[in-house]
């Protein structure tokens, strides 16, 4: 019996995340349980940067519910993660497990390349902002193989329902879970499949998922993204994302070995301006 996790990033019970991924729950051919986990109810807190879940613990030494989600995550054989569209974002909770990443390096064998889905709701279609690929590089860089990830419109709860083509659309996601990922429609990156660029000077553009440059050219009216694998990547392979984690590593013995000239920077800069109390 397979293991589905699914992430809720909304803190509505009920709501449209949630339905949705158990609509596509219904549908995936493969026996499986359904977990889910509803990030508002656990206490994230914000990385501290102390690196000791790279160096010195397997897990997170901050005393919150990290760990707990973390754990489902690696005893998990597929994801499903949904969030709803704030403020043409996704919902911060995201993001606040995402900054503590660091963790996941420890877990990188039962994290790779996990089957995953990514459902961003927004409520007014074609308002969703950088959602989806907000959504797109946190599946990315917790290692996940993306299956197929998608904009579902409604804002009331069980709205999305209202449409019968975002069942459809269930039906489509739940087939490519544990099934060969669905097809993306349009121009893409050819490193990473991204979708969303920066466009630069003299034809340069640089993909927003993996962060790599190249050039954008016309052929038959459709744009053409030529884009160059870059010296240090995060996910494009197994191998780019243990050099990653050996580069993170390394940074110990580089701060030791600049140690006096970085205090001499940053202390430079010790009494300037004036901090404003929580209180």
């Amino acid at each position: 019996m397979k293991k589905v996790l699914a992430i809720i990033g909304s803190p509505r019970k009920l709501g449209n995340c949630e339905i949705m991924v158990k609509e596509i729950s219904r549908h995936i051919a493969v026996p499986h349980d359904l977990y889910l986990l509803r990030l508002s109810d656990f206490n994230i807190l914000p990385c501290r940067a102390c690196y000791h879940c790279l160096f010195k613990a397997k897990n997170c030494v901050m005393e919150d519910d990290f760990n707990t989600i973390l754990n489902a995550m690696t005893d998990a054989d597929a994801l499903m993660v949904s969030v709803p569209t704030y403020f043409l974002g996704l919902n911060s909770s995201v993001k606040r497990l995402l900054d503590r990443g660091l963790a996941f390096y420890n877990h990188f064998d039962k994290l790779w390349n996990t089957p995953s889905l990514g459902i961003v709701i927004a409520g007014i279609e074609g308002k969703e902002g950088y959602s989806l690929l907000a959504m797109q590089s946190f599946l990315k860089l917790i290692f996940s193989d993306i299956k197929s990830s998608k904009i579902v419109y409604g804002a009331l709860p069980g709205e999305i329902f209202f449409n019968q083509e975002n069942k459809q659309t269930a039906k489509q996601l739940a087939s490519a879970l544990f099934g060969p990922a669905l097809k993306t429609n349009g121009p893409g990156c050819p490193q990473c499949g991204g979708d969303t660029f920066r466009f630069l000077e003299n034809n340069a553009v640089r993909c927003m998922l993996c962060s790599n440059d190249g050039t954008i050219s016309m052929e038959n009216n459709n744009p053409i993204f030529d884009i160059v694998k870059s010296k240090h990547e995060f996910f494009l392979t197994k191998e780019d994302a243990i050099n990653h984690r050996d580069w993170l590593l390394d940074m110990k013995s580089r701060f030791v070995r600049q140690k006096k000239e970085l205090k001499g920077i940053t202390h430079s800069y010790l009494k300037r301006g004036k901090w404003i109390d929580p209180g």
